[in-house]
């Protein structure tokens, strides 16, 4: 029935404002008019405000939140998103999808929350999840590559999210900063933490955990971020679709993901480089074990960060918080 919701919700979307007949629904659906008033019933206790007219049933409004039928209508995707879990409040999406994985959920599983009271990003960092007002999941991958390939998803799903932002919101220019930031106007607006469920020959899941800042206004952004933080709102200045957003997202990671199994990550290598912010930069990369300051000149086919000191020793950075100087 989860997909007869869906299918009702996709007529009604696409009436546009004009009322559906239920029996129409129920001969094209190939149910029973009480099935088909079931659903309604769903959507109904979902947000999704109705009216039943003499012509059928007109969609008044839609709940803003990101349920699976909010997105479903949406999608271009074969497996992302195909198996949905929606909260409105959660500690972290990635705490959820670990216990997933250990039931066994499917590849391209969505995690999603309107509120994330926990939430984290790499380094066990806090991240300000705004209730409603972003993008806060993690989606499950389980590809068919070793366990050193896995950091390269981190980078694999930031080119996505950034030809998504480009395909709705072409004015707008997103840049990567290494390994797993995105930047508007020099302000961070996305952050991605990738996670590994592993034997020691092959993955058993990839976590990778999406935050996007989205409709937030400034003053919403705790005080000590707002220098520094920024949403896709305050750049468009109007106020974005985050269901339609979201499946964009999931189609170009899905593609992008298949792809780097299929070919290897060169040819997503050059679109990471031609939206990175941080090549041919001066920074500085603080590791666990030491700082390094020099000029960032190349990432490798393995995504590992070149940086060429000022002795001329070219430095590999496998993880590190990098700051352009």
């Amino acid at each position: 029935m989860t997909s007869i919701k869906h299918d009702i919700l996709t007529y009604l979307i696409q009436a546009e404002g004009q009322p559906v007949s239920g029996q129409w629904l129920a001969d094209t659906l190939g149910v029973s008019r009480t099935a088909i008033w079931k659903q309604l019933q769903i959507l109904q206790q979902e947000g999704y405000e109705m009216e039943s007219t003499r012509k059928g049933y007109l969609l008044v409004k839609t709940p803003g939140k990101l349920h699976e039928s909010a997105v479903a209508p949406l999608l271009e995707t074969k497996r992302l998103g195909r198996t949905w879990h929606h909260f409105d409040e959660v500690e972290s999406t990635q705490l959820i999808a670990h216990d997933l994985v250990r039931k066994g959920t499917a590849d391209g599983t969505v995690v999603i929350a309107e509120l994330q009271t926990a939430g984290r990003g790499r380094m066990l960092r806090p991240w300000d999840s705004a209730e409603g007002k972003g993008i806060w999941m993690t989606v499950i991958l389980r590809p068919d590559v070793l366990p050193y390939q896995a950091p390269q998803f981190t980078l694999v799903a930031a080119v996505a999210v950034v030809q998504a932002i480009k395909a709705l919101y072409p004015a707008l220019e997103t840049n990567i900063k290494w390994p797993n930031d995105l930047l508007i106007n020099g302000k961070k607006c996305t952050g991605i933490l990738t996670e590994m469920i592993a034997d020691p020959d092959r993955i058993q899941a990839l976590l990778i955990g999406i935050g996007i800042n989205v409709n937030q206004q400034l003053h919403e952004f705790p005080e000590e971020l707002q220098s520094i933080a920024t949403s896709l709102a305050i750049e468009l200045k109007e106020k974005v679709d985050r269901a339609a957003l979201l499946a964009k997202i999931l189609g170009y990671l899905e593609h992008y993901g298949d792809y780097y199994v299929k070919y290897g990550f060169a040819p997503i290598k050059t679109l990471w480089e031609q939206s990175s912010t941080t090549i041919g930069q001066q920074v500085r990369a603080t590791t666990v074990r030491e700082v390094i300051e020099g000029k960032a000149i190349a990432i490798t086919e393995s995504g590992v960060l070149e940086i060429q000191t000022a002795t001329g020793e070219i430095k590999s950075v496998y993880s590190a918080d990098v700051e352009i100087i």
